[in-house]
This record gives structure tokens, C-alpha cells and sequence, in this order.
């Protein structure tokens, strides 16, 4: 029974990833939105609220204010479009796990580069 409700959850997350970018890409006219990218959504079990998790070729604040500003718009559009009984709210944030990952990556060199500053 778990495996099937997080099975139906990553669905959920997928199928409001797949509306929001379609929506980004040619429902929504707001030239804040130009380059943004829907990385990954995430929805709470009992779908009160969703995060989604955005990237923008520049202006990321400016994006996320365009697509608070859609919110409305954009929840009425998925509650015509999808057959379920409850659309989300969708809170919007920057993904930032590629500026993570980058410094996670530099930390590590520089800790090789020290230990091997050691073994001299």
C-alpha cells in the first residue's frame, strides 16, 4: 500500500512539473518567465501546497514574482485541465542544488589539494 501512495505522489510531482512548464512555454504571456525551467515539484501528501523548484537563464527573483503573480491563473487553469479533486498552492523557489553540488565540489578539491600538500 506505501509503495502505491509514494508511487502516486512522484506521478503528482511529474504531472504538475509537465503542466507548469507547458503553461511557462505558451499560456502565460509574462516576459519574466523567458528561460525559466521547472526543475522539480514537489507536493505535499494531502496536495494543500506545492514547492516548485525553478531556474532562470537571469533574474530568478524576477521570475519567481512573475509566477506568484500567476498563481491564481495558473491553479485555475490546472483545476479545468486535470481530473482532481484538489489543485495546490504552489509556493516557488530557486533551485540552487547546481550552485550546492559546485561547492560541494570545490570543498573537496581543496581538501585533496591539502592533503596532498601534507604528504610532501
Amino acid at each position: 500500500m506505501w509503495a502505491g501512495v509514494r508511487h502516486r505522489q512522484k506521478r503528482l510531482n511529474e504531472l504538475f512539473r509537465r503542466e507548469l512548464t507547458g503553461l511557462i512555454l505558451g499560456g502565460l504571456k509574462d516576459p519574466r518567465l523567458n528561460g525559466v525551467t521547472i526543475s522539480e515539484v514537489r507536493a505535499a501528501k494531502d496536495l494543500s501546497f506545492a514547492t516548485v523548484y525553478i531556474r532562470a537563464e537571469s533574474g530568478v527573483e524576477e521570475a519567481i514574482e512573475g509566477l506568484d503573480h500567476a498563481a491564481g491563473f495558473i491553479r485555475r487553469h490546472l483545476g479545468q485541465t486535470l481530473s482532481l479533486r484538489r489543485i495546490p498552492e504552489f509556493r516557488f523557489v530557486a533551485d540552487d542544488t547546481f550552485e550546492h553540488a559546485s561547492r560541494i565540489e570545490e570543498l573537496l578539491r581543496q581538501a585533496k589539494e591539502n592533503e596532498v600538500g601534507r604528504d610532501d
